[in-house]
């Protein structure tokens, strides 16, 4: 059995959820097809497909596999223009994930202009508040804003993106503007957290010895960076965020900098990606490439 030729084979009909029109599309005998994707099966121990009379379905083995073995055959159609410097040869399937604010604020302007130079390229982009596992959801790398844990990836540090104190001026307008940490204690701060019911820790300030935190009035709590952008807009309170995610909203005034002298401290941006000797072309020139994105937004 011919292994890369049963994958290819093995694909078609996932696809096209159909061996009849698999074969039509190749230009080989449907009884061909069939026999070479159960010599397959018999091969790998497993059933990848659901049969019946109306259609073609995976199984949960056939879907793991699915997505391993079209990641083998985009490796493969890379290793054969291995020495080919023509951007159009970089093929295959990229899988990222980052948080919103980086994908929405910094990435997505920029990314038109990579995905035209190598347009061969097929990218997933994953955006969440949630820490994706790497290794098991088949990350080829990942961005994460804040301090790392100790978790076997190999990290790249990219920079350090500037926080500020933000609130919209309805709410300015309503409570005044705070000038002193004292202040505080009279104001309402937006509280982020990824799990929900974890007590907030209230303000923070960047000192010599590390952060800080200053207790505060507030009664919101969310866990989307996205809403709690929106519940600063709402004027439901004062928020800290990186600078670059609401240049914005400063610029137009839908938003406004308070408490300058109060910074919390800058978070680093990190690039994780899976310990391998040799990345694929196709990773290599994508961590490139976001590396010098970063460039133009981090300390």
């Amino acid at each position: 059995m011919d292994k890369i030729h049963a994958m290819q084979l093995f694909i078609r009909v996932a696809e096209l959820e159909s061996f009849s029109r698999a074969a039509d599309t190749l230009g080989l005998p449907k009884g061909s097809v069939s026999r070479q994707i159960q010599a397959l099966e018999n091969h790998l121990g497993t059933q990848l497909l659901h049969r019946t009379t109306r259609r073609v379905q995976l199984t949960q083995d056939g879907m793991i596999y699915y997505e391993r073995a079209k990641d083998l055959l985009s490796n493969l159609d890379e290793l054969d223009g291995l020495f080919h410097h023509d951007p159009a040869s970089i093929s295959g399937k990229l899988r990222v994930d980052m948080p919103i604010g980086v994908a929405k604020n910094l990435v997505m302007p920029r990314l038109p202009a990579f995905l035209h130079q190598y347009p061969g390229l097929e990218l997933e982009l994953s955006s969440s508040d949630r820490l994706v596992d790497l290794i098991r959801e088949g990350f080829d790398c990942v961005v994460r804003v804040g301090t790392l844990k100790d978790s076997g990836l190999i990290a790249r540090p990219l920079g350090k993106l500037t926080q500020i104190n933000c609130a919209s001026p309805q709410y300015l307008a309503r409570f005044g503007y705070p000038e002193s940490l004292e202040d505080l204690a009279s104001h309402a701060v937006v509280h982020y957290s990824v799990n929900l019911g974890t007590r907030a820790q209230g303000f923070e300030v960047a000192t010599d010895n590390g952060a800080a935190w200053v207790k505060t009035g507030g009664m919101l709590t969310v866990n989307s960076t996205e809403t709690y952008h929106a519940a600063c807009l709402a004027g439901l309170g004062i928020i800290q965020v990186p600078r670059v995610g609401v240049r914005e909203a400063l610029r137009t005034g839908m938003l406004v900098e308070v408490l300058p002298q109060y910074r919390a401290e800058p978070m680093p941006v990190s690039l994780l990606y899976p310990h391998r000797r040799n990345l694929s072309r196709r990773v290599h020139l994508f961590m490139e490439w976001l590396t010098g994105v970063m460039k133009d937004y981090v300390d």
